[in-house]
């Protein structure tokens, strides 16, 4: 069997169908993808995209950021094929792996990569929880598209300043969330005191999984409104919110070397549910 990779600038209709079906048909693909929301949202549009084909087939991607910290990640039929993508990747780029059983992550090891970050994805059952004790002055309301972008991208900015990914959001990667189809702005929650957005709770529903769960989207807090103990109010409202819905759990994702957020989450029950590591050469 023949096996070539090939870099190229766009996918055209029919590898991008191509992709997103081998993501789909993944290992724990329902649980933990082997690309990320932000990787799928980038198939559409120009980029690094490298494929693997066996026999004139589809048999492997990657797709590479070049952001503050170069990353790629990738989807592979098997080890053998994630080996021969991860072979192309320039030097200095970081490897994501999502699941530390995932082909990538087998791919990496073989390679001799050591993992660099740690990604948590914790879960917990959703229960009927009292109201938010929020700080004086405090209120909450819905996100309002149109209105209230500029300042939620500023407080996010600051929130997640030491975020590679987070923090680098601008107008273009809202507006894709905006535009999805699971995005309800009840469910996008500020926290402002006097006209001044000092947190948000983002939360999203997973409809398409088995039972359908709830997710600790983003939550940040305005380094300015830290020690309000706002996050854990804002965390209850958005549990609330998606209890409301009808959901019977919740998943989030989490650095494992982000202190505070941890207790944060496990103080209100949740656990590791599974592990994504980055690898680096």
């Amino acid at each position: 069997m023949s096996l070539r990779t090939e870099f190229r600038t766009t996918l055209d209709d029919a590898r991008l169908a191509a992709v997103r079906d081998l993501v789909a048909t993944a290992p724990d693909a329902a649980d933990n993808p082997p690309i990320s929301e932000q990787g799928m949202l980038r198939l559409a549009e120009p980029g690094r995209h490298l494929i693997a084909e066996r026999d004139g087939r589809l048999a492997g991607y990657a797709q590479l950021d070049e952001g503050p910290e170069p990353a790629a990640e990738l989807v592979a039929t098997d080890a053998e094929v994630a080996g021969a993508l991860l072979a192309e990747l320039p030097a200095g780029f970081r490897l994501w792996a999502h699941g530390e059983h995932s082909v990538a992550a087998e791919a990496a090891r073989q390679a001799g990569l050591s993992p660099s970050r740690t990604l948590l994805q914790l879960r917990t059952p959703l229960a009927e929880l009292p109201p938010a004790e929020l700080p004086a002055g405090v209120t909450i309301s819905a996100f309002r598209p149109g209105v209230d972008d500029q300042a939620w991208l500023a407080v996010n900015a600051r929130a997640f300043a030491s975020h590679p990914e987070q923090g680098s959001w601008t107008e273009h990667e809202l507006a894709q969330r905006l535009a999805a189809g699971w995005f309800d702005p009840a469910g996008f929650l500020l926290a402002w005191r006097d006209g001044t957005l000092l947190g948000y709770h983002w939360t999203k529903v997973h409809a398409d999984l088995r039972p359908p769960l709830g997710e600790v989207y983003v939550l940040g807090v305005d380094p300015a409104a830290q020690g309000m103990r706002l996050g854990g109010a804002l965390l209850t409202a958005g549990l609330r919110h998606l209890h409301s819905l009808g959901l019977t759990g919740v998943l989030l994702y989490v650095e494992q070397d982000n202190a505070p957020a941890v207790r944060l989450y496990q103080k209100a029950g949740f656990s590791t549910f599974a592990t994504d590591l980055q690898y680096r050469g």
